[in-house]
Order: structure tokens, then C-alpha cells, then sequence
């Protein structure tokens, strides 16, 4: 296959891959609230599901690098359509938790096979030289498109249906994803890998905690907005009011996504262009806090520019950052390496989530928010003076897994 191919591929593979997150994502917390949960509740089985992830990370890394990607992407469908055929139906405490743990072993097994796979398929095409970044940025707009269609359809189906008695107009998008996981669907090795390989590389390292420290920025817009815009509305509407909001977001993402490149050459390096992507976004919720204390339908206008910029610099960050990840881990490992990177991502969340629904609900979101613009300073920091490669085609050349040797703590 071409690069151009596999570019292509990979980038409607990562449509379908995200358009059943886009699906259930609006409605998810306010299914919750509707069918009696407090937000503290609705955080625990938030972190049952990250902390599934977390368990299960490694094995699944592992299990993809020895049998393939396919296998484990169709098991990752079929375990997510069980999860949100329950989560449709759930009216208790224990069925939301046995959804959230089938959803999370959905996670874990979805985590780093396709885009393991456009790597190594490019890397079989060229050198390790070869500039990724392209590549990965189509995927990363496939992505936040998928998400924004579904977001849109989520929360505006609820309004348009309306509850229809035996089906709440809730459950309604959360049971299509479960139809779309359905479409999608059809040893163990080297699960210490990723560890050791994280370990011993302090560069690696760093890039994978700031991931998680976007993950935490993630979660706690996930868990507050949804809460928040119900305050201001209700039911149905606040579906799709959050809808409009997060399908915006989520474009902001994709046009973060399209800008990448430039963004690289801007900064001058991968570690630059990540760094300042985050710093765009920490000071993005931090007006999202502002906003929060605010009310009328200026407060609401200015949130939704705060939000859209949070994506944006999101977008932004995420090639350049995968790009430093991939630069170091070698085929054999990528997959393995991505589920840490995940495994991180969902132990933060897991552990920081809970903290963040507490504070907001003594203190109101803005305190929540101004947790995650907190954390995503710290992940921008991660990236201060860090070797990274030059933008392709710019002045000088990347450096070389040589010129990295003493960046890397080999015992």
C-alpha cells in the first residue's frame, strides 16, 4: 500500500472508529442524571470505566503486537455494542457500573491498533525519517469530524423524537452507537514492554504524562458541561445545547488538526508546537471558569469560544505530540507504547475525576474547570526544553535515535 493509500485508509478507518463516541457522548451524563444519579455517582462510574482501561491497557497492547490489528478492533466493537446496548437500558447504580466496564474493555482493546498499523505500513514504505505528521493530522480530523457528526445527531435526536414512552429520547443515540459498534464489528506478548521502554526514556516518559494530563482536561469537560448546561435548561434541550456546543468543539479540533503542520513550522519544533497547543487550551478553561460565574447569553457565547479554543489548541498538539512518541518506539513495541500512553491517560482520569465532581459540587464547575486549566499547564511544562524533531522540511534535520542515546536512561 502507498503512503497516500494508507493515509487515506487511515483516516476513514478513524471515522468510523470515533462516530459511536460522537454518538452516546452528549447524552451520557444527562442519561445519568435523568435516570436519578448524582454527579458525584456519575463520576465513580466514570472512574470504573477508566480504571477498567487501565487494567487492561497493557495485556491488550501486548495481544495486538502478537496477533495483529484486525483481530483486536473487532473484538474492541463487539465489546463496545454490549456496553452500550447496556447503558441504553440501564436504570440502575450496577448496570451504569457493568456498562462502564464492558465500555472500558471496548477502550482498551481500540487503543493503538489502527494507528499502529498506519505507522508501521508508512515506515514500510520509507525510511524512519519519513514525516508523519500528514498522516496523523488527516486521522486527527477524521476523528473530530466523526465526533462532531455524532454529537450533533446525539443530542439532537433526544429533541427532534421526544420521549416515546417505553424508549426515553435519551437512549435513543446511545442505542444507534450501540448499532453502528455492531456494524463495525468482525497470546499475549511482551506486556512489560511499554513499561520498560517508558521507563528508561525520560523524553517518552514526559510526552506520555502530558498526555494524561489532557486526559484529565477531557474528563472534566465531560462531566461538568453536560451538568451545567442542565442547570441553565433541561431534559431534551440541554442535549442539544450541549450537542451544538460539542460538535463546534470538536470542530475547532479538526481545524486544529488541519493546522498542525504550520503550527510546527511556526513553533519551530515538534516539542514547541505541543507545548504551545497547551498552554492555548489550559488558558482556554481557565475562561470557561470565568464564564461559569457568569449568566445571559453573553456568558454562554463567550464559553462557547473558550471551548472551541481548547480544541483548538488540542487539535494542534496531538501530531506534533504523537509524532515525539512515535520517533521513540520501534514497530515491534508502537502498539504496546500507545496503550501505556492510554493506560496513563485513564489512571490520571481515574484518580483526578472523582476530585474534580467533588470540588464542583462544593465550590460550583468553576471549580472543576479550573483544575483541568491546572493540569494542562503542568502537561504544557512537560515539553520545555525537550528534544524533539525539526519540522520536516524546515531548516536543519530531525535528530536521529543516535543523537537522542543520551537523552535515555538505559540501565
Amino acid at each position: 500500500m502507498s503512503i497516500d493509500a494508507a493515509r487515506r485508509r487511515y483516516a476513514s478507518l478513524n471515522f468510523l472508529l470515533w462516530l459511536p463516541t460522537g454518538l452516546y457522548l452528549v447524552p451520557l451524563v444527562l442519561l445519568m442524571l435523568d435516570r436519578g444519579l448524582s454527579v458525584p455517582t456519575i463520576a465513580l462510574v466514570t472512574a470504573v470505566y477508566g480504571l477498567t482501561v487501565a487494567l487492561l491497557e497493557l495485556p491488550t497492547g501486548g495481544l495486538t503486537d502478537a496477533i495483529g490489528r484486525r483481530p483486536v478492533l473487532v473484538a474492541s466493537a463487539v465489546a463496545g455494542a454490549g456496553g452500550l446496548l447496556l447503558l441504553g437500558l440501564a436504570d440502575t447504580v450496577a448496570l451504569f457500573l457493568a456498562s462502564a466496564v464492558l465500555r472500558g474493555v471496548a477502550r482498551a482493546l481500540s487503543t493503538g491498533p489502527l494507528e499502529a498499523w498506519y505507522v508501521d505500513t508508512v515506515h514500510a514504505q520509507a525510511d524512519r525519517d519519513v514525516d508523519l505528521t500528514t498522516g496523523l493530522a488527516r486521522g486527527e480530523v477524521a476523528g473530530s469530524l466523526a465526533l462532531a457528526v455524532g454529537t450533533l445527531a446525539g443530542g439532537l435526536l433526544p429533541l427532534a423524537l421526544g420521549d416515546t414512552g417505553a424508549l426515553p429520547a435519551l437512549a435513543v443515540p446511545v442505542l444507534t452507537a450501540a448499532g453502528v459498534e455492531a456494524l463495525r464489528a468482525s497470546r499475549a506478548r511482551r506486556v512489560v514492554a511499554g513499561l520498560q521502554v517508558s521507563a528508561r526514556d525520560r523524553v517518552l516518559a514526559r510526552v506520555l504524562l502530558a498526555a494524561g494530563g489532557a486526559g484529565v482536561a477531557l474528563g472534566a469537560i465531560e462531566l461538568l458541561t453536560p451538568a451545567w448546561l442542565a442547570e441553565l435548561t433541561s431534559g431534551p434541550t440541554a442535549a442539544a445545547t450541549y450537542a451544538v456546543v460539542a460538535a463546534t468543539g470538536f470542530g475547532a479540533d479538526a481545524v486544529g488538526g488541519m493546522i498542525a503542520g504550520w503550527t510546527v513550522r511556526t513553533c519551530g519544533s515538534h516539542a514547541r508546537a505541543a507545548a504551545t497547543g497547551a498552554v492555548v487550551s489550559a488558558l482556554s478553561m481557565l475562561g470557561l471558569a470565568g464564564c461559569a460565574l457568569l449568566r445571559g447569553p453573553g456568558a454562554m457565547t463567550l464559553a462557547g469560544l473558550a471551548y472551541c479554543l481548547m480544541f483548538l489548541g488540542l487539535g494542534a498538539a496531538f501530531p506534533a505530540q504523537a509524532k515525539l512518541l512515535h520517533d521513540r518506539v520501534e514497530a515491534t513495541e508502537r502498539a504496546t507504547v500507545l496503550s501505556v500512553q492510554s493506560l496513563l491517560m485513564q489512571v490520571v482520569v481515574a484518580t483526578g475525576l472523582p476530585l474534580i465532581g467533588w470540588q464542583a459540587t462544593r465550590h460550583g464547575v468553576e471549580a472543576g474547570y479550573l483544575i483541568g486549566a491546572a493540569v494542562l499547564f503542568a502537561s504544557a511544562a512537560l515539553f520545555v526544553r525537550l528534544p524533539g524533531a525539526a519540522p520536516h522540511g524546515a531548516a536543519g534535520t530531525a535528530p536521529s535515535m543516535g543523537e537522542y542515546a543520551d537523552e535515555r536512561r538505559v540501565p
